[in-house]
């Protein structure tokens, strides 16, 4: 059978990472909808994925933004995921934020209906404890930017139902992504990788041991990584690697401990790419 995206997916949260997500599964052939907390949050949204998908057009996508865009629907009730067979909660990377809004979109869905959390870092068995039907729930970590990313993980908890892993993938194979299947556990196998590359790359500036352009290009040049943990990490953004951070350090030990200098720089508001200015400066976002 050929792998295909659900015919109606919600995506709660059209920040940077939720627009993503809606703007793949758009290019996929899914009629999507995005649920924002208010009018100027969801008309922002809107922009973001008109914008990401006029950049999709631009780089050869054979087809119309007109006939894409008439499949998107923004709303900022979630019951208008009432009919969807998939919803990405996308929400910012905090438990009970994540935990209250899981609870709400569950309220709304069909009892079939997946319910995926887009988390880095937060384990599945802490979501679920909100949850009617933790067996519906599952990881589905995209990374950013969601159209141009290779790689979904896919977060299996002790409750997901045995047969939604190998659903998941079918979809995210359908979005042309390969996709990897980890159990739960703090930082899966993504996130604790990445965090502990860009831990101690941090430290490594800190020390003033080299550049953050020479540590990146030792990791490029040397270990043929496509960019340096420190560039990556500005384009993650400084905060949501501080918060990942936190959440390892307390469930993984100080290994994890983030290092002053990346503490400072979030409290200075030197967050990376979306503000201008982390290890490098940028231009328009760029």
């Amino acid at each position: 059978m050929t792998d295909t995206t659900p015919a109606r997916v919600g995506v709660l949260g059209g920040g940077r990472m939720g627009a993503g997500i809606a703007h793949a599964f758009l290019l996929a052939g899914s009629a999507v909808t995005v649920v924002e907390r208010d009018g100027r949050a969801s008309d922002a949204a809107r922009e973001r994925i008109r914008h990401g998908i006029g950049q999709s057009i631009a780089r050869g996508f054979p087809g119309g933004a007109a006939e894409l865009l008439s499949r998107l629907t923004v709303a900022t009730d979630p019951a208008a995921f009432g009919l969807h067979g998939l919803v990405v909660e996308a929400v910012p990377e905090d438990l009970d934020l994540k935990r209250e809004a899981l609870a709400r979109v569950e309220a709304q869905l069909a009892a079939d209906a997946v319910l995926a959390s887009n988390t880095s870092s937060i384990p599945l068995a802490l979501l679920a404890e909100a949850l009617e039907r933790p067996a519906r729930l599952i990881g589905l970590h995209f990374f950013n930017p969601v159209p141009a990313s290779a790689l979904v993980e896919i977060v299996a908890g002790a409750q997901t139902a045995a047969e939604l892993p190998d659903t998941v993938a079918g979809w995210a194979r359908a979005l042309g992504k390969t996709p990897i299947t980890v159990r739960d556990s703090p930082g899966f196998a993504s996130s604790r990788l990445g965090v502990a590359i860009a831990i101690e790359a941090i430290r490594m500036v800190e020390e003033g041991v080299a550049s953050p352009a020479d540590i990146d290009r030792a990791m490029e040049l040397g270990y043929r990584h496509p960019t340096g943990p420190l560039k990556t990490t500005d384009l993650v953004g400084l905060d949501v690697r501080l918060g990942i951070a936190e959440q390892l350090e307390r469930e993984l030990g100080p290994r994890f401990a983030p290092p002053r200098l990346l503490r400072d720089m979030v409290a200075e508001g030197r967050l990376g790419r979306k503000t201008g200015r982390g290890f490098y400066e940028w231009e328009d976002g760029r």
